[in-house]
């Protein structure tokens, strides 16, 4: 078999075994570094070579050829010295040996050289052999370089014993790591080994680290390692530790130790102690975990349904379209994400002729083919336009069919379903009838912890940006001329008219406004999910539910309903084990609540009503 190694310089080597078959490489994302020589006659590209000969890299090499030539306790020693040099060569040459991929050399001398044979190969199938105390590649007396077949060099010679002391040492190397992510995964695999060999190791490294999330896992580890300890006041003491830092990790070995056969009563009864303890720290870190779950979706209802709460709550109007602009909103972040790649284009076929041929039209839009920061970017562009091609789209509707529908509730029901279902065939057109994906920017991925609660970054940005669309539109209608202006025809259309508002063009920033919103939800809900033509309609029924739970026309209403639904779903679904059952339970309770109270928690009062 075979495998391969990075070296330092950023060099390939591959690594072969006695079966002489290939396997996959591995460590493929060393950072390639250049080392640079002045030697007489020009510059020289070292591949897998020293610094310097008083260098560290230098002792680190000379280490590994000593530890490969020796045996015994003089190898045992080395490899523990090696361990502590947290050097990444080390790690290679260390996986290449217990995988039977370092080599001796027989030298001139007659001496024995350790070698690794390089990544590539010539049409014999043959590499040339790097020799591991300096980097260099072996040559005959002509300065040429030699290659050699697997099977053409002895392999440097390992037993059990010698690859659980090499693969102990690499364990132990790993908790040398640069990245705080690496050492603690390599805690983690240590602490969960049930090897009390490595209880001596992480001590000491405890005392070296300095990142406090990785000594709490080191102290974790340590006491998990102290469980399986023959002594029982070891294992009492280990017990109440891991109770004292909640150890959710260790719940099964506490618990494993507790039901062993002939486990004495004392260990026993700090076993339940600790098994206690972590229930109840579970409970607690589930029910955040549910709560913040419920107000991401929440956040996310809220911003779906703000839109709908001016739209249908303010102007009266039954706009069930509302859901295509979410998914006009969607398809903004998808055509800026391509326009920042490699850029977006579509062609449509009507199934009209003229002259015999097929109508056909289309359009493309060169991208940017951006990379890293810049293309990462994309998603804070695409938030402002998904916001300005709802609102257009908002505006087409409301000047072209609503302006003609207002106070006349049923018809704007009727034409905006079917503007809703024209929508939808348009999209089917434009972006095909499966669903796309939008990339999430990296700044969105990933998570934070805090406590064992876990907290997602794109949650967290939803719920952070709902409260400021909440503020935003707040301070709209309450703090600017058009705010006013909307308040006053809201409440009194007539009235407003005769001092001279003009109505109709505040209803048409105001529809345009309240699908604008709808886009920045559908901004939102593209970070979360695929994006399709039916995505709003997956929306419409709770914007609604929202609306009117929350009382028509009050938007403090419809943020507590929001928050309380979400809340109040994930709750459910967490008690009875069934989403489709939370949402039936939550159905029921808005029903019977507006049997009792049918103006929802908020009821707006107008002039017009008095």
């Amino acid at each position: 078999m075979s495998w391969r190694v990075s070296c330092q310089n950023g060099c390939s080597l591959r690594l072969m075994g006695r079966s002489g078959c290939s396997a996959p490489r591995l460590f493929m994302n060393l950072a390639p570094k250049l080392l640079v020589w002045l030697l007489s006659g020009g510059i020289f590209f070292g591949c897998f070579s020293a610094r310097a000969d008083n260098t560290p890299d230098s002792d680190i090499r000379q280490k590994l050829v000593q530890a490969i030539q020796s045996d015994g306790q003089a190898q045992q020693q080395l490899l523990n010295e090696l361990a502590e040099s947290g050097a990444k060569i080390v790690h290679d040459v260390l996986t290449a040996w217990i995988r039977e991929g370092v080599y001796l050399y027989d030298g001139p001398d007659g001496s024995k050289i350790p070698v690794i044979l390089d990544d590539q190969l010539d049409p014999e199938g043959k590499a040339r052999a790097i020799r591991i105390i300096d980097g260099q590649f072996i040559k005959d007396a002509s300065g040429k370089e030699l290659r050699f077949a697997s099977a053409d060099l002895n392999t440097a010679e390992t037993d059990m014993r010698l690859r659980s002391s090499v693969q102990q040492s690499m364990d132990t190397l790993a908790l040398s790591a640069p990245n705080p992510e690496e050492r603690n995964s390599a805690v983690l695999k240590l602490g969960n080994s049930q090897k009390p060999r490595y209880i001596p190791i992480l001590q000491a490294r405890l005392t070296k680290e300095t990142v406090t999330a990785v000594r709490r896992s080191i102290d974790e580890a340590i006491a998990l390692l102290q469980l399986a300890d023959p002594d029982p006041k070891m294992e009492i003491a280990a017990a109440q530790h891991l109770a004292e830092l909640k150890s959710i990790g260790a719940l099964a070995n506490i618990k494993s130790l507790m039901n062993k056969p002939g486990c004495p009563l004392d260990v026993v009864k700090a076993c339940r102690g600790a098994v206690q303890v972590i229930d109840n720290h579970i409970a607690f870190v589930n029910f955040i975990g549910t709560i913040f779950h419920g107000l991401s979706l929440g956040s996310i209802l809220l911003v779906v349904a703000l839109g709908l709460a001016i739209t249908f709550g303010l102007m009266g109007i039954i706009n069930m379209a509302h859901g295509e602009m979410i998914a006009v909103g969607a398809y903004t972040c998808y055509v800026v994400q391509n326009i920042f790649g490699s850029g977006f284009g579509f062609s449509i076929t009507l199934p009209i002729s003229f002259g015999g041929k097929m109508i056909q039209f289309g359009l493309h839009i060169p991208g940017l083919n951006a990379t890293g920061w810049w293309f990462e970017s994309y998603f804070l562009f695409a938030i402002p336009l998904s916001f300005l091609m709802a609102a257009l789209a908002g505006l087409a509707i409301e000047r072209t069919v609503i302006r003609f529908l207002y106070r006349r509730p049923l018809e704007s029901l009727l034409a905006t379903w079917g503007i809703s279902l024209v929508m939808q065939q348009l999209f089917r057109m434009v972006f095909g009838a499966n669903n796309v994906q939008v990339n999430s920017p990296s700044w969105l991925l990933g998570h934070f912890s805090l406590n064992d609660v876990t907290f997602d970054y794109n949650r967290v940005f939803v719920i952070v940006f709902a409260i400021l669309i909440v503020i935003g539109t707040w301070l709209l209608l309450t703090k600017t001329p058009l705010g006013l202006l909307i308040r006053a025809v809201m409440q009194n259309r007539a009235m407003a008219s005769s001092l001279g508002v003009r109505t109709a063009r505040v209803n048409m920033l105001t529809f345009s406004f309240g699908s604008g919103l709808a886009g920045l939800a559908g901004a939102f809900l593209s970070q979360i999910g695929n994006v399709g033509p039916s995505l709003g309609q997956t929306y419409i029924v709770d914007s609604f539910m929202t609306v009117v739970l929350g009382g028509v026309g009050s938007i403090v209403g419809t943020v507590c309903s929001a928050f309380g639904i979400g809340t109040a779903d994930e709750v459910l679904q967490q008690t009875t084990g069934s989403p489709v059952t939370g949402k039936i339970v939550v159905l029921v309770g808005i029903i019977l609540f507006l049997q009792w109270k049918p103006g929802g928690l908020f009821a707006s009062r107008s002039r017009s009503l008095d």
